[in-house]
C-alpha cells in the first residue's frame, strides 16, 4: 500500500491546499484526493511539481507500507 504524507507536510508547513493549487496550477480535486489519501493514480508531473514546490523528495511525500494478510481478507 502506498501512503501519501501530503496532509502532514502541508500541516507542518502551514500551507493550505488552495494555496498549493494557486501557486502550482495543480487541480484542487487532485490535491484533495492526495491529501485525503483517496487517489488511485497520479501523474508524475504532479509529483514533480509538488516535490519542487514543497522542497521535498518523493520519499518524503510517499511511503510504501507492506500489507498484512488481514488487509487482503
Amino acid at each position: 500500500m502506498i501512503k501519501c504524507h501530503l496532509s502532514r507536510i502541508l500541516g507542518e508547513k502551514k500551507i493550505k491546499v488552495a494555496e498549493v493549487s494557486r501557486d502550482t496550477g495543480i487541480n484542487k480535486n487532485t490535491l484533495h484526493r492526495l491529501y485525503k489519501e483517496t487517489a488511485s493514480r497520479i501523474d508524475m508531473e504532479v509529483v514533480d511539481q509538488l516535490c519542487e514546490y514543497l522542497d521535498i523528495s518523493i520519499a518524503d511525500l510517499f511511503e510504501h507500507q507492506k500489507e498484512t494478510k488481514s488487509n487482503f481478507a
